[in-house]
């Protein structure tokens, strides 16, 4: 009974094996249907495939994925018994240190317009994020996943980035849910670690151009302590050297990796053997291997660069309308170059949110424009910039996308309507619309 099952059991449910890292479920979704007489049923037949290979696709998640995604929840809800307990240790310092009549009278004093134009400023930041994955993925058309699928996994990136330690938990979050959309665990972790790289990269070249146009600024306004964040500067692009370092020669990273746990191991520093074993042995080749298969498309890892720039512009420019909604005169560069080098000094601190790095930061940088409105200022940046978008992130990380349709095949279909129409305004010649060609 069983065999006769298999045997009738729709094509769409049957998933090959994947030697290599791949789109798992892919030739289910590859085209579209060739339609032909009485094509009433085949459509019928092509839609009930789209819907059994989602559920296919569920199936790709391994009990790791599963298991890293819980490990990361379980640290959120450790941050957030740590931030109520930092956000009652703050009310607690503008109460007993006499600031909370300034705190309040501030407040009533701020545009409101403006602060809504810094939350209209973020969603831009997560609408480009999606974007740039968009992007990294819209040339295969093999691929099973969707846009719904990718405002998932940036929606995981804001959330578990926020809520975790040095936002440890962020990388198996949205590998998770690449997994879970259809991607093999080797294709996942392909995607992920391109746009890790490239974000990591965008922050560095941001950075060092906000140094060229504002580095006398910091000078003057900062003397030497500045130096600190020059310093992360110099971290920071030494960090993304490692990365295209380790894509580059991952056997030579491997090894040194290898004689580190070894070393570590023998004196008893290491709690966990096996897995470190295999990050070292198999997730650097997987991490190599995902990027060199990505730079093949030079183009499209140049565009997700630019995104990620403009990204990254959106959420250094946030304290600019924070400073206008107190009614401050602010210069956007100087705000950006300042919100750039917060950042850095955010991301040093490993606790939830940066806590301890972003409120120094915001006093040291942003301190001398708001004045006695500093405390307030940081409140509201913290909320548009911290609070709020992890908020907004959790409805999100559940979002699936259910069509089966590749983002190329769509891009493709909508890419022939527009030349249709295009044809049709033209008189119906060909040669006078517009060509739109789709690589």
């Amino acid at each position: 009974m069983a065999e006769d099952a298999e045997k009738k059991a729709p094509a769409a449910q049957k998933r090959p094996k994947a030697p290599k890292p791949q789109v798992v479920g892919a030739k289910v979704s590859a085209s579209a249907p060739k339609r032909t007489a009485g094509s009433a049923k085949g459509a019928a037949g092509s839609a009930g495939a789209k819907v059994k290979y989602r559920v296919n696709a569920a199936k790709a998640v391994s009990a790791q994925d599963r298991e890293a995604d819980k490990q990361s929840m379980g640290q959120v809800r450790k941050s957030l018994v740590f931030l109520g307990g930092v956000t009652v240790a703050y009310l607690a310092y503008l109460i007993f240190s006499g600031q909370m009549d300034v705190f309040l009278a501030s407040l009533s004093q701020v545009d409101s317009s403006w602060m809504l134009r810094g939350v209209f400023c973020y969603v831009v930041y997560y609408i480009i994020g999606v974007s740039a994955y968009v992007l990294s993925v819209i040339t295969d058309p093999r691929s099973p996943v969707g846009v719904r699928d990718l405002m998932s996994v940036e929606a995981a990136g804001v959330f578990f980035m926020n809520l975790t330690p040095n936002g440890m938990g962020a990388a198996p979050a949205q590998i998770y849910r690449l997994t879970r959309a259809g991607l093999s665990v080797g294709g996942a972790g392909a995607l992920h670690s391109t746009r890790f790289i490239m974000y990591e990269a965008g922050e560095a070249i941001f950075a060092a151009i906000m140094l060229i146009f504002r580095l006398d600024y910091f000078l003057n306004s900062f003397g030497d302590f500045i130096i600190i964040g020059i310093l992360l500067f110099v971290f920071k692009i030494l960090e993304c050297a490692v990365l295209f370092g380790i894509c580059a020669y991952p056997k030579f990273f491997s090894s040194i990796g290898n004689w580190v746990l070894r070393f570590a191991n023998k004196h008893g520093w290491v709690k966990d053997y096996d897995h470190w074993y295999q990050v070292v042995n198999n997730q650097i080749n997987e991490f190599s291997d995902g990027f060199k298969s990505a730079a093949k498309n030079k183009g499209d890892l140049v565009g997700v660069l630019v995104l990620t720039l403009l990204q990254l512009g959106c959420l250094y420019a946030l304290p600019w309308f924070v400073l206008n909604a107190f009614g401050k005169e602010a210069d956007l560069i100087t705000c950006l170059a300042s919100g750039s080098m917060l950042e850095l000094l955010t991301s040093a601190i490993p606790l939830p949110g940066g806590t301890g790095g972003a409120e120094g930061g915001f006093a040291l940088l942003f301190g001398g424009m708001f004045g006695a409105q500093a405390s307030a200022g940081f409140v509201l940046w913290r909320a548009i910039e911290y609070f709020l978008p992890t908020l907004c992130a959790a409805p999100l990380l559940g979002l699936r996308s259910t069509s089966g349709e590749s983002i190329n095949h769509r891009f493709k279909r909508y890419g022939a309507r527009l030349r249709r129409l295009f044809s049709r305004g033209s008189g119906g010649k060909g040669s006078g619309g517009i060509k739109i060609t789709f690589k």
